[in-house]
């Protein structure tokens, strides 16, 4: 699958790139962003970031992980990212936002693109994601897109550098949309 450029009313995901990288080094160094994700060191730097960059354009080439890069349409400010990767068969949804960028809708917004697009593109049957116990405003955001809770389990967090409670999330295909109608 190809679709590298998503867009929302408000929002353009795309491929990240090479120019995001100081923009992705400031946002997703806030420590309070990293604890939020599992597999994002602190702190995290330039060398982490193009790693990330050589991951998600090789993951994409074997259709195993599609990293978008968050963007406001109006000015072209990174504000985050999301993906989707592959595993097991399943994918696992995740997203970030800049501290900034909070509270304004718009993880809700690149969710329900994103899922939209495992549904629709990747002809995904099933989405997996978690929150961790103290990250409320992220399971609100699979909420409003229909998920629904699969349990909970430690699971190792790279900035806090150790396991955080962590809730389990599924979205099928077949009930995607009945809910979404809030984002």
């Amino acid at each position: 699958m190809s679709c590298s450029r998503l867009e929302t009313g408000r929002l353009l995901l795309r491929p990240p790139e090479i120019a995001d990288v100081p923009r992705i080094v400031m946002l997703i160094g806030d420590y309070d962003v990293a604890k939020n994700l599992a597999r994002v060191p602190h702190p995290y730097t330039v060398a982490h970031a193009r790693d990330y960059l050589e991951r998600a354009a090789r993951g994409r080439a074997e259709g195993t992980l599609f990293n978008f890069a968050i963007a406001r349409k109006w000015d072209g400010a990174l504000i985050g990212g999301c993906g989707l990767h592959l595993e097991d068969g399943t994918f696992e949804m995740g997203y970030w936002l800049g501290k900034p960028y909070w509270g304004k809708g718009y993880a809700t917004e690149a969710a329900k693109k994103l899922a939209d697009f495992a549904f629709h593109s990747l002809k995904a049957e099933r989405l997996e994601a978690g929150w961790f116990h103290d990250n409320p405003a992220s399971g609100h955001v699979l909420e409003k897109l229909g998920a629904r809770g699969d349990g909970a389990r430690p699971r190792d967090c790279l900035a806090r550098g150790h396991a955080v409670y962590c809730h389990q999330m599924v979205l099928m295909r077949e009930t995607y949309g009945r809910k979404r109608d809030a984002a």
